[in-house]
């Protein structure tokens, strides 16, 4: 088998954010063989990720045997190695990569999972992130085992700390009311605070013995000395990670003890070959992985088969042309027994967004 073809579109999304997360948004990447079999992935970087596709990674392929799945990572890799260690390079190899690994689970005719070493889990408990209180009322009692409140703009950024902290402790101390206690609560920043505001917040919470899964990304993650002392001073674990890059981002992460609990996000990190890197070495360091958005289907084979304890969290709801997600329900998500990834694709109705150079992802 070889591949004769990598081609990859932008899926138009109407339901998705009027942000980054559609002008650089999500693409389809699909690998065609000549064997008749196609391998679909999900990568990033909008229509820069389709660019560097088609012109640099493209050629790497063609003609290659798509099976032997690290050899080609690391070809991808090393040829983009001068202007892609982080970023829109590799979330484009992240969708060719799972369209590899979807296309080797369609060849041996087996699910993903299995040729990680087969699931350990296939009902797996998730929780739901949500961006305030209201929307955390809607979702309570739909069995989720875990609940996320975004909290960047719950507060003004500009006042002070002390004026701060405490409207961030209110929020939060009406979110444990709405869940009860004992379920597992999640509080995520998004990069949004700095280390005063920080402190001043998980100062007050543990005084009050607040419990507190773990806070996300509380300041700028280029911020490596700040990261390192929250996590020395924080009860809380501290988790970051979904906008880190492949395993030697990760081990950085790990080695300096910037992050209690790895999210690497599959779709952008580099694949699901560096997303099974993260697992393996954090599995040496003692460390906790879950991934971002890891109920999407993307994630989910490796949380089945590597995971010892996952909670997948909830996906990318206005994705909805992925056919073949397995739906949530009562707070779980079961992974079903399909070839390959499992994803379900009708290219005839898939309606796509026209790039300024490809106008049309179908071969010509």
């Amino acid at each position: 088998m070889k591949i004769t073809d990598v081609r990859a579109c932008q899926p138009v999304t109407p339901k998705s954010p009027d942000d980054w997360r559609t002008t650089i948004g999500q693409i389809l990447v699909a690998v065609d063989t000549d064997s008749g079999l196609t391998g679909y992935g999900v990568g990033g970087g909008g229509f820069a990720g389709i660019h560097v596709v088609r012109t640099v990674l493209r050629d790497l392929l063609i003609g290659k045997d798509p099976t032997d799945i690290a050899t080609l990572w690391r070809a991808m890799y090393d040829d983009t190695l001068a202007f892609g260690q982080k970023g829109l390079v590799v979330m484009a190899i992240s969708g060719i990569d799972l369209a590899l690994w979807d296309l080797k689970g369609k060849a041996e005719g087996v699910p993903v999972y299995e040729l990680l070493g087969g699931a350990k889990h296939r009902r797996m408990p998730t929780y739901i992130t949500v961006w305030d209180n209201a929307a955390l009322r809607e979702v309570v009692d739909s069995g989720y085992r875990g609940f996320k409140l975004h909290m960047e703009c719950l507060a003004d950024l500009s006042v002070s700390v002390d004026d701060f902290a405490p409207v961030i402790v209110e929020q939060l101390q009406a979110s444990r009311e709405i869940v009860g206690p004992g379920r597992v609560l999640m509080a995520d920043s998004w990069m949004k605070w700095d280390m005063d505001q920080t402190r001043a917040v998980i100062s007050r919470l543990s005084t009050a013995g607040f419990e507190l899964e773990w806070l996300e990304e509380p300041i700028p993650i280029d911020d490596e000395a700040g990261y390192a002392a929250l996590v020395k001073e924080s009860p809380y674990p501290i988790a970051g990670g979904e906008h880190e890059y492949t395993v030697a981002g990760f081990r950085h992460l790990v080695e300096k003890k910037l992050h209690s609990v790895l999210q690497p996000d599959v779709c952008w990190c580099g694949g699901l070959t560096e997303l099974i890197r993260v697992y393996e070495m954090a599995a040496e360091h003692g460390v906790r992985v879950c991934p971002h958005r890891g109920s999407e289907i993307w994630s989910l084979h490796a949380m089945a088969a590597l995971d010892p304890e996952p909670l997948a969290e909830s996906g990318r709801h206005w994705m909805d042309w992925v056919g073949g997600q397995p739906p949530i329900v009562d707070g779980f998500i079961e992974i079903e027994e399909r070839p390959g990834l499992g994803i379900v694709l009708d290219e005839g109705s898939l309606e796509t967004m026209a790039t300024p150079v490809y106008d049309d992802w179908r071969p010509a």
